[in-house]
């Protein structure tokens, strides 16, 4: 046997375990969270979070808002996120760029995540051209693959300043042009469904590497190419916020998407209007308070930013896959979504 066929067959073998995503109408989480409730500790919290979710989605004056940080799209909850937006029960989303585009346009084009072995060197994983997220492999040529993807977009559009919510926008309707190897993704559904995805550092991600190729590559040839407008993504939350009203935050992890949704309201009112705080939130985070940084400030702090109201707040703090599908799969099947109006909130951008 070969060095190249070892090699060949040791990356098979180690990418031979799919992640799958939790189907939140498989299950019926009810009545864990009716017995979560009459528990402690985070047990309770959960409950109270899942309550609190199903609060906003039944206001009938509420868009609600989903922001994602970390890497639970690829540990087995995208299709999570997927039918929260499918069954009407967010409007917008406010993630990083590594969840939509990493994550989700990389299962868009066919490829797969990948259940991490315990007990492999990192080192052996570089060689063989295996990226790891905490216990979550994925291929870096198909990765690659997903760069080229980008590139292959941007090439196609009209040379100027995009914001990240109109790109991913683009995203989505190539997808949906018969692009995609795997239906039903995230983006393509958002796409389809009228709800934007906004992600303020979204060449943080693979989308960064296409899109500096194509700059690269049009600098060369000495043609305009296409940028991403981070201070426009700032402006059109906004101007969600604004038209929405009474709005709540489920939040995934902290970090920029946090802030970013959070500090709208704040916009709003160095803009001259009168907006409300956000009136329902919950965060799932395992972050420390003590150190002071945005993903673990609490959402009572918030408040004092004129952020986030506090009568209906709850932090729970929890890895995110181990609570995230409960709460989900409890608002999807208490059904307050059923009556519940699609905002569709990508018409307030449509050009004339």
């Amino acid at each position: 046997m070969t060095a190249d066929s070892a090699s060949s067959n040791r990356k098979a073998e180690l990418l031979a375990d799919v992640v799958e995503h939790v189907d939140i109408t498989t299950y019926d989480a009810r009545p864990v969270i009716d017995a979560m409730r009459k528990m402690s500790f985070s047990s309770r919290d959960t409950a109270r979070a899942a309550d609190i979710l199903s609060m906003a989605i039944e206001d009938k004056d509420c868009s609600v808002w989903l922001t994602l940080a970390g890497s639970t799209s690829a540990g087995g909850c995208m299709h999570v996120w997927r039918d929260m937006i499918r069954f009407g029960m967010i409007d917008t989303v406010v993630a990083t760029g590594a969840s939509i585009i990493d994550m989700d346009f990389f299962e868009a084009l066919g490829f797969k995540h990948y259940q991490a072995k315990s007990d492999v060197d990192d080192r052996d994983l570089r060689a063989l051209y295996i990226d790891r997220i905490y216990d979550t492999y994925i291929d870096e040529e198909e990765l690659q693959a997903c760069d080229h993807a980008i590139l292959e977009i941007a090439n196609g559009l009209e040379p100027r300043p995009y914001s990240s919510r109109e790109f991913i926008h683009e995203i989505g309707r190539w997808l949906a042009a018969g692009n995609a190897r795997k239906p039903g993704s995230l983006i393509q559904t958002a796409y389809e469904e009228g709800a934007p995805i906004f992600c303020p550092a979204f060449t943080d991600s693979s989308a960064g590497f296409g899109l500096v190729k194509h700059q690269v590559e049009r600098i060369k040839a000495g043609k305009p190419y296409t940028t991403i407008d981070s201070v426009a993504d700032f402006r059109e939350l906004t101007d969600i916020k604004l038209a929405a009203g009474t709005t709540g935050l489920f939040m995934v992890g902290g970090g920029v998407p946090k802030n970013f949704a959070q500090d709208t309201v704040v916009c709003a009112e160095i803009l001259g209007h009168e907006a409300q705080m956000h009136k329902y939130a919950v965060q799932i985070t395992v972050a420390d308070v003590r150190d002071g940084a945005c993903s673990s400030s609490t959402l009572k702090e918030a408040c004092s930013w004129g952020k986030v109201d506090v009568t209906f707040e709850q932090m729970v703090f929890a890895e995110a896959t181990t609570v995230a599908p409960l709460i989900a799969s409890d608002a999807y099947h208490r059904g307050g979504w059923k009556t519940r109006e699609k905002r569709r909130w990508a018409k307030l951008f449509e050009r004339k």
